[in-house]
């Protein structure tokens, strides 16, 4: 499967009067914006509340997330969460989702192995992410993996230069005008996936909670302190 470079990307179906973040969920059910959809079960929207002090944004939904319709509900994410807990992030103030929204994949028997997208997936689905951006004020953004990091910083960004780095958000955005301006910080590491293709899990593990535990030093010498919990 290959990126169609007719697609017309995502921009006509965010929906331009979004007052919030159920409105942009509810308008990507209709993205048709490259040719992902038209394998997919479901768009894999994010999910977290508004208020979230803490963005953390992946790649694209994998096997079990496509059925489920939710990012981070499989192997890596169940990861994830215990690197989460591990790096003393309150879980509560995590906002998750994924650069691209589609599953991309290709059969192989009766599994659906998972492809990496392309640059042309990831430029077709970057609106919904700036649109998701636009209903949040993060104080750490936390890129997972290199397909996350090319799509909010451009294609020379690579993890294994950047990460557990803090860099100024938006600033180190390849478009920082995209994005509401303010005063946080983007810490990229790798992808909880990664740990788990990893020859030396644990030694893998390990720098992914480092690298988290830089966005929670971030976060608990932030200014702006505890934000009530609710749902967009």
């Amino acid at each position: 499967m290959t990126a169609d470079e007719t697609s017309p990307g995502a921009q006509r179906f965010v929906p331009t009067d979004a007052r919030g973040l159920a409105d942009l969920r509810a308008g990507a059910v209709r993205c048709q914006g490259c040719e992902l959809h038209a394998d997919a079960s479901q768009v894999v929207f994010g999910r977290g509340d508004a208020t979230a002090r803490v963005v953390m944004v992946g790649e694209q939904p994998g096997d079990v997330e496509d059925r489920h319709g939710l990012p981070f509900v499989g192997p890596a994410g169940r990861l994830l969460r215990r690197a989460v807990d591990d790096a003393a992030i309150p879980v509560d103030q995590i906002y998750l989702t994924n650069a691209v929204k589609h599953f991309r994949f290709q059969l192989r028997g009766g599994r659906r192995i998972h492809q990496t997208p392309d640059r042309m997936h990831i430029a077709a689905c970057r609106p919904w992410l700036v649109a998701e951006f636009a209903m949040l004020r993060p104080e750490v953004v936390v890129v997972l993996g290199a397909t996350a990091g090319q799509a909010l910083l451009g294609p020379g960004f690579r993890v294994t230069r950047s990460r557990g780095v803090p860099m100024p958000w938006p600033d180190s955005a390849l478009r920082p005008d995209d994005f509401p301006a303010g005063p946080a910080h983007l810490v990229a590491t790798i992808h909880p996936s990664a740990v788990l293709r990893a020859d030396d899990q644990e030694t893998a593990y390990r720098g992914l909670v480092a690298d988290l535990g830089v966005a929670s030093r971030l976060i608990r010498a932030s200014p702006r302190g505890a934000v009530p919990a609710g749902r967009a």
